[in-house]
């Protein structure tokens, strides 16, 4: 097969059917280094880091988003339609909206509410909540549970800006919206799920508080926020 713009590997079976994605390329790195066995890399685009390995002996990929829809959105899609990937977990930080929530605490987003245009413009998709998938999220909320782990199931809100000016604006989005977190990506990984007929799903680790001021480091962020992994990385198959 002639490789995407994007993702370089040239055989499609090297990318399983699960691929985990977070944000960071070197997040991608340290859970490919830390949980997986007899890896391979299979991407190094724009250093948008891919790998296959095993845990457990079972296959799985790892892969890094970039920030953002817009940079989720094209990986994702072509993860989806290209190379046979049926089931994409995001697993990524995000900023609590409300002190109900702690540093740490593990989210496992049940829809993205946003007010991007993504959706509407990538296939006329004109609402601004979409779901996850159901049955991702039912064996992730199983797994969670067999582990130990506990998990918060949220609506979140999926921003494509970080640096708002009116920044008590959050208060507002919780109030109205129900979101009680936000992060960049997720709603755009939903649609996509949803346009091509795949399944999406996405955790999240609270790395800071918006009501608390409480944060995490961005070392933290690359290599503390294990939780989250070990459930996804039970997905592998």
């Amino acid at each position: 097969m002639i490789p995407t713009a994007h993702i370089e590997v040239k055989e499609q079976e090297i990318i399983a059917k699960t691929v985990l994605m977070p944000g960071d390329p070197l997040r991608a790195k340290f859970i490919a280094d830390t949980f997986l066995e007899n890896v391979e890399k299979f991407n190094n685009v724009r250093n948008i880091f891919g790998y296959t390995g095993t845990y457990k002996g079972r296959r799985i990929s790892v892969m890094a988003s970039g920030m953002g829809m817009p940079s989720i959105g094209i990986y994702s899609y072509e993860l989806f339609k290209f190379y046979g990937v049926e089931n994409i977990i995001r697993i990524g930080s995000c900023g609590a909206y409300t002190a109900d929530l702690n540093l740490y605490d593990v989210i496992l987003a049940s829809e993205a509410w946003s007010e991007s245009t993504y959706a509407k413009v990538q296939g006329g998709y004109d609402k601004d909540v979409i779901a996850a998938s159901s049955k991702l999220n039912d064996k992730l909320e199983k797994i969670a549970n067999d582990l130990g782990i506990k998990i918060h199931k949220e609506r979140i809100h999926s921003s494509d800006v970080f640096y708002r000016e009116n920044f008590e604006e959050y208060k507002d989005i919780y109030k109205n919206h129900g979101c009680t977190v936000v992060e960049m990506e997720a709603f755009a990984l939903f649609h996509n799920a949803k346009v091509l007929g795949k399944n999406a799903a996405c955790l999240l680790t609270v790395s800071d508080n918006l009501v608390t001021h409480e944060l995490t480091t961005s070392e933290e962020r690359q290599k503390s926020f294990t939780n989250m992994m070990k459930i996804a990385l039970e997905l592998a198959e």
